[in-house]
């Protein structure tokens, strides 16, 4: 392996743009943005020439024969993750995808088998891990201060919220909406410091009231309501093999309050949790107390999650996400969609 590590991308707009370069070159001195591939070649080049990456391509499969990579970025629209990874794990190249893995579970494992047989690392966009306040939560968990985390809400919610660009509203291109979009940060983070529990089964149930409607307030901007087929709200109680049981809700649009909120609360025998802002809750010498952090460190999320991942390829750090885990979240999300389609309790 070369001194820097020799890294391409799998898709250049937004997320790669807003996230994956950026942490790249916060390690500068670790790493060569070398090329990217995006089906528009106007988005490639874009990217390229800001960024001053010499390799541009349509077709990520050329890239990939025609590069010496080290390492890939995935940031596609989600229906894509799979055959990507897949494509870059046989090329010989290890693998940062964006969150959500895939769309379906099937797709997961064979993502993990793909990484299995590779010998590469594979692991995901799951960034709010590297929050400290998350951090914070999961060194608690791991030392006991909780006991046994037993119940929890994962709340991903927007007023109004739907993105008005990309293809976050496209169901074929994503999968759906909020829920593998933004609830599943939070479901992740959750099941992050609670050990990543078997789940067992799920009850969903999904509506979509307001975003196929005409745009009134739209703070984003108005969105494509014609062509709107995803959720705007989940609900779901997700049971795991130990006991244990979430509440998961999440929202692109629902007239609730507040106009966001990105949240974890989970309890446990000894104490319980909240994510943001970091609040412990517990009893002690008969009184309840709700302690807060002082301080906790700065950096930007993403800058730690690339930085830990060229840590990972390395051979200095573990993958802080697993293709296991992600097989695990994936599961749950499918299950919640087919029970929300089908009226019934489901599997996971």
């Amino acid at each position: 392996m070369a001194d820097r590590l020799r890294i391409g991308l799998i898709g250049a707009g937004g997320i790669a743009n807003g996230a994956h370069i950026p942490g790249y070159k916060a390690v500068a001195s670790e790493v060569e943005l070398v090329a990217c591939a995006d089906v528009h070649r106007e988005t490639a080049e874009r990217t390229a020439r800001e960024h001053g990456m010499p390799g541009v391509y349509t077709d990520y499969q050329e890239m990939l024969r025609h590069e010496r990579l080290d390492a890939v970025s995935v940031c596609t629209p989600n229906k894509f993750h799979a055959p990507a990874v897949i494509a870059a794990l046989s090329a010989g190249c290890h693998v940062l995808c964006e969150k959500p893995p895939a769309i379906t579970a099937d797709e997961a494992r064979a993502m993990e088998a793909a990484a299995q047989a590779a010998g590469k690392i594979l692991t995901f966009g799951f960034m709010y891990r590297f929050n400290p306040e998350v951090a914070a939560a999961k060194r608690f968990a791991d030392a006991g201060a909780f006991g046994d985390i037993y119940t929890g809400r994962v709340t991903a919610t927007r007023r109004r919220g739907i993105p008005s660009w990309g293809v976050f509203t496209n169901r074929e291109l994503q999968g759906g909406g909020p829920l593998i979009d933004i609830g599943v940060h939070m479901l992740d983070a959750a099941l992050y410091v609670m050990g990543y529990p078997e789940p067992v089964c799920v009850t969903g149930v999904t509506h979509t009231k307001l975003g196929d409607k005409e745009p009134g307030v739209a703070p984003w901007g108005p969105w494509n309501y014609r062509e709107y087929s995803v959720e705007d709200v989940c609900n779901a109680l997700i049971r795991f093999e130990n006991g244990a049981a979430l509440i998961l809700e999440s929202s692109f649009i629902a007239n609730i309050e507040p106009m966001e909120e990105l949240n974890v609360r989970l309890a446990g025998t000894k104490a319980g949790v909240k994510f943001f802002p970091f609040t412990v809750y517990r009893e002690e010498h008969g009184t309840l107390v709700n302690e807060t952090a002082a301080w906790q460190p700065g950096a930007t999320a993403y800058h730690r999650e690339v930085a830990h991942f060229v840590r990972a390829v390395r051979g200095e750090a573990s993958p802080i996400s697993t293709p296991a885990e992600a097989v695990k979240i994936q599961r749950i999300i499918e299950a919640i969609y087919k029970s929300a389609a089908t009226g019934r309790s489901v599997e996971a």
